[in-house]
């Protein structure tokens, strides 16, 4: 089945191309003229990317963008943008976005953001908690389970909503949890070896990996150490 992608543009001398471009490349594309419209579609179910402009005509793409984290969305989210400045790059990362690409831009590297992150696109059911609950056997002894098949996070018996990059960072830290895993290693497995982009979006993701790992009280931590990368270890008195 073909990917399901969405493009969020008001702008038909770049939304057309891009469809177009997409179309022969073998997607399914829909497209959104509003944020609004696109909020909608998205909760509609199905979308495996969004491709989304910052500069609608209702509300600011960015908006957008934290409103469909809000809602529990978790494929990619491909910004596209004017505006190039470090401050508005960290700024989208930082409300829920996978990658950033700043206009104009050549259609191979749109393509190639596009493929890195559909690579890694699950759509993910939300069971009810009686079958999505742990297995029988119970958590990890931390209490944090990492379900890496289903792609699923569990705190006791709290499931904690992440999305496709989060969940990568998480799946990938817990499977050799207390080694430091390099920024390198990180944005290889994680993002693609052939990453365009900042470093930042790393760090800007492990902020919101360990703020959703806080609020669901995780007896585990994200320790940065410093010049080389990230551990994950489990809290003191939790282990």
């Amino acid at each position: 089945m073909a990917h399901q992608i969405l493009m969020v543009e008001d702008d038909d001398g770049i939304a057309l191309p891009l469809r177009r471009t997409l179309e022969r490349e073998g997607y399914d594309v829909d497209r959104a003229a509003t944020g609004g419209d696109g909020i909608s579609r998205v909760g509609a179910g199905g979308v495996d990317l969004v491709v989304l402009d910052l500069g609608l005509p209702d509300m600011d793409g960015l908006e957008v963008c934290r409103e469909l984290r809000g809602q529990g969305f978790d494929g990619g989210i491909l910004i596209l943008t004017a505006r190039g400045g470090e401050l508005d790059r960290v700024v989208g990362l930082d409300v829920g976005a996978d990658d950033y690409l700043a206009k104009p831009f050549a259609l191979g590297e749109f393509l190639a953001r596009v493929r890195a992150l559909l690579r890694r696109a699950v759509r993910v059911t939300h069971a009810p908690a009686a079958e999505g609950a742990p297995a029988a056997t119970g958590p990890a002894p931390s209490g944090l389970r990492v379900d890496p098949q289903a792609r699923r996070v569990w705190v006791g018996e709290e499931e904690v909503a992440l999305t496709s990059k989060e969940f990568d960072l998480l799946a990938l830290l817990d499977e050799e949890r207390g080694n430091v895993l390099t920024r390198e290693r990180l944005m290889d497995e994680v993002w693609d070896e052939n990453w365009f982009g900042s470093t930042k979006t790393l760090d800007v993701t492990i902020g919101r990996l360990r703020q959703k790992l806080e609020s669901a009280s995780a007896p585990v931590a994200v320790v940065t150490v410093r010049g080389v990368g990230f551990r994950l270890e489990d809290r003191p008195g939790d282990a």
